[in-house]
């Protein structure tokens, strides 16, 4: 069990990030890669990313990343610096730059559990050249296994943002952290989080980031030391089609599908769902019943367009990347000429 102990200012400053993190999510996705779990929603996903790496040079960068990513269990804090909520590069740059005394602290804890290879105590000793293969394996890693569906895994970070946003209008900070269960428990002062050790965290003023993320499985995860800025990553719902989303096919099939999803008032309702609505929302909104609300998600749903979950006894719609790409160039057009047509 994982205790994480607020203070009041600590509730002022609990946010929830706004993307995925490339750092975390990579170092997550090779544990789930590594995997031999029942869950199948990673299978596509693995089957693509493994056959990619059968080449050679590729497979030797993806050798560089395990010694230091079990499959399960600890591994090294400078992997997933602050930084990289910024963005890939500046992780990369503060992993560069991870002071010889902390590679040697955190190698060492690596070490004491699993068997390394030799090159890992240089590593260990600071050798600029091996942190910076290093880092450039993880460059490649992620261009491989992560870029390419980026935009389905930010789909779903921002479905749980939603989410996550009317939770805290409705019923503060507080509200969000019990809106945690059931991987997490609040009762003030302290979040108790599924976690697979007993550790204690102070937040002392610092505040906490909720980190969503895709390849987080089971129980949240949070960096072994203490002294870091507080972050606690926790698994989102996944969409089961995400792979499929992404294929050149998934995108025809929307795309042909427009032209049956593009009446007056379902096109209104995909531009309401842009805001996040629930179905009576939409229904108020749209002047329609809640049951017509809901046929009209339902069908934007199966196009690709929406991501509905469940929000409290309601259903929260939010765009898809397909959907939001629609809004902004050819569908935008679309709209506003089926709603000169059926001015008519």
């Amino acid at each position: 069990m994982l205790r994480i102990h607020f203070t009041t200012e600590d509730l002022g400053r609990t946010r929830v990030a706004a993307a995925p993190d490339p750092l975390w999510e990579t170092v997550l996705s090779v544990q789930r890669l590594l995997a031999r779990d029942s869950d199948a929603i990673f299978d596509g996903w693995r089957h693509q990313v493994r056959s990619a790496f059968t080449q050679p040079s590729l497979l030797d960068q993806l050798r560089l990343l395990l010694p230091l990513l079990p499959p399960r269990g600890y591994f090294p804090d400078f992997l997933t610096p602050t930084n990289g909520s910024q963005g890939l590069r500046a992780g990369i740059e503060a992993i560069l730059s991870t002071p010889k005394q902390r590679l040697r602290a955190e190698l060492e804890l690596l070490d004491n559990r699993y068997q390394l290879p030799s090159w890992v105590s240089a590593l260990a000793e600071g050798d600029r050249e091996v942190l910076r293969r290093l880092t450039s394996a993880i460059v490649t890693y992620h261009e491989v296994a992560l870029a390419p569906y980026q935009s389905r895994l930010q789909a779903c970070v921002d479905s749980d943002r939603a989410v996550r946003a009317r939770t805290v209008l409705d019923a503060g900070a507080e509200g969000l952290l019990s809106g945690l269960r059931p991987m997490m428990r609040w009762s003030y002062p302290i979040l108790e989080v599924e976690y697979p050790v007993d550790q204690e965290l102070r937040l002392d003023g610092r505040g906490l980031l909720l980190l969503p993320s895709f390849f987080c499985y089971q129980y949240p995860v949070s960096l072994m030391d203490p002294t870091l800025t507080p972050v606690l990553v926790y698994p989102v719902e996944r969409d089961a089609r995400w792979i499929g989303d992404d294929s050149r096919r998934a995108r025809s099939d929307a795309e042909r599908a427009l032209a049956a999803l593009l009446g007056n008032t379902r096109a209104g309702v995909l531009e309401a769902v842009a805001a996040g609505h629930t179905t009576s929302e939409l229904a108020r909104r749209m002047n329609i019943s809640p049951a017509s609300a809901s046929q009209h998600a339902t069908v934007l749903r199966n196009a690709g367009l929406v991501t509905s979950r469940r929000y409290g006894s309601a259903v929260l719609h939010t765009l898809t990347p397909l959907g939001a790409s629609l809004l902004r160039n050819p569908a935008e057009r679309a709209v506003q000429e089926s709603r000169a047509y059926g001015s008519r």
